[in-house]
């Protein structure tokens, strides 16, 4: 492979990712803005779950959250099944990833996170499956510029999942962005100072 011909690689990379991104413009209806209203009104933590590179992307959301002010861990479903849903309280709100919105690890956390009344919101790219069917508020990060087939393995769903992702981080500040911290972000800001290095 040419070195042109690399450039002309990298460029299709772009412009799937990019057009991926785009698609969900025509998304952002009110689902959007229930998902948005969910995290503002957050007493808790939110906290993100998913498995595989959706989980990578849910930690990078966690991370994320946290450093613009929003108090948020990620929660790995495995570890969800065997103990670490013991972190989950009422008031804190789940974000889960799932592309085909079947993965069993993340169904078996649903049962105990719905007898919790914690409310969901998931991003995938199956809108129709078992577990967008037992979540509160469900967007479509599906396109088929990130389908995948025979394109790089670059414009997976990840692409536009960690964008629109990023776009309710963004559309919902917390009083911590605001300037005026509320009591969870100052014991936030508390353990991150007096926690060792």
């Amino acid at each position: 492979m040419t070195a042109r011909d690399l450039r002309r690689l990298a460029e299709r990379v772009f412009r799937l990712e990019a057009e991926a991104i785009l698609g969900l413009i025509p998304k952002l209806d009110d689902r959007f803005d229930r998902a948005v209203e969910l995290l503002q009104r957050c007493a808790g933590r939110v906290i993100v779950t998913g498995m595989g590179k959706s989980g990578l992307i849910g930690r990078k959301i966690a991370a994320t959250l946290a450093s613009t002010g929003t108090p948020a861990y990620f929660l790995h479903p495995a570890e969800g099944v065997h103990g670490d849903l013991g972190m989950v309280a009422r008031g804190d709100v789940v974000l889960a990833l799932s592309n085909s919105g079947e993965t069993d690890e993340v169904l078996a956390i649903l049962p105990p996170l719905k007898r919790l009344g914690v409310p969901i919101i998931l991003l995938t790219g199956s809108p129709a499956s078992t577990l967008a069917r037992g979540c509160e508020v469900v967007l479509d990060v599906w396109s088929s510029s990130s389908s995948g087939g025979s394109g790089p393995r670059t414009t997976r769903p990840c692409i536009p999942a960690a964008r629109l992702a990023g776009a309710l981080s963004s559309a919902s500040p917390t009083s911590c962005t605001r300037g005026t911290p509320s009591p969870s972000c100052v014991r936030t800001r508390a353990s991150r100072t007096s926690s060792p290095r």
